[in-house]
């Protein structure tokens, strides 16, 4: 495989696990340098690491809560002081908290005012922070959710509010980055066979993929590769630019 990022550094959020792991091996396979979040997994984090390094790359795991937006700055920082610049920011880290509708007395504001926090305000503290120390012609790629566009079962309106709220926040930064030819995409990827699907729907996919209409879960690695090829796009004539990509068929799977 071409090393077309060699000398360059990406930080993922989110990066021990599930599309955040696999996000961060592809952009290792193609030579970059790459750090990543977590919050609570530090085994599966610093097994990530090891294996990024057996690819003959630099790695690093750091322990950030996304839901403090002050950890943010300190986050960049830490990417920073270890690998000397920052090129590539992929927004990863999210959580996922459904099954009761708003109307619901026993709906848990706690853990869903969390969602919002981890979702959107943690990731907007990390792409300012980013911002700053981004060198130009960088890339930010913002993961997203079909779920931020059409919200196909009960249950999920905060959820779906949070990656609709990335679309719009992706269209303003690529508007103030365009200037500097650092582009910012949001990659919209149905439910996938991951740790995080489990926990919130369980382990029933002919049902998940049914209500997605999709034939099958589409997996991990095909995602991973739309995250690389938005890292390499170059500019368009307007600096705004943002992928939904449709949902998946059977070659998906």
């Amino acid at each position: 495989m071409s090393h077309t990022l060699k000398g360059k550094v990406a930080l993922v959020t989110g990066g021990s696990r599930g599309l955040g792991a696999a996000t961060a091996a592809a952009l290792a396979d193609l030579g970059a340098d790459v750090a990543i979040s977590y919050v609570a997994s530090g085994d599966k984090a610093e097994a990530v690491v090891e294996q990024l390094k057996a690819k003959g790359v630099r790695a690093l795991a750091i322990r950030s809560d996304q839901a403090d937006m002050a950890a943010a700055a300190p986050l960049v920082e830490r990417v920073l002081a270890h690998f000397g610049r920052l090129d590539i920011l992929v927004n990863n880290a999210a959580i996922a908290v459904q099954g009761k509708t708003v109307d619901d007395p026993a709906l848990d504001t706690v853990n869903l005012d969390r969602q919002w926090q981890v979702n959107v305000m943690g990731t907007v503290a990390v792409t300012r922070a980013a911002a700053l120390a981004m060198a130009d012609g960088g890339r930010i790629i913002f993961i997203g959710s079909q779920l931020g566009t059409r919200v196909p079962w009960p249950g999920a309106a905060d959820y779906a509010g949070s990656k609709a709220a990335l679309i719009g926040y992706a269209y303003g930064v690529a508007r103030d980055l365009g200037r500097r030819n650092i582009t910012a995409n949001v990659v919209q990827p149905g439910i996938m066979p991951t740790d995080m699907k489990t926990e919130v729907l369980g382990d029933s996919p002919t049902r998940c993929s049914t209500r997605m209409r999709c034939a099958a879960l589409p997996r991990s690695r095909k995602w991973q590769a739309r995250c690389a090829f938005w890292r390499g796009r170059r500019p368009a004539t307007s600096p705004v630019a943002s992928s939904t990509w449709p949902a998946a068929s059977a070659s998906d799977a």
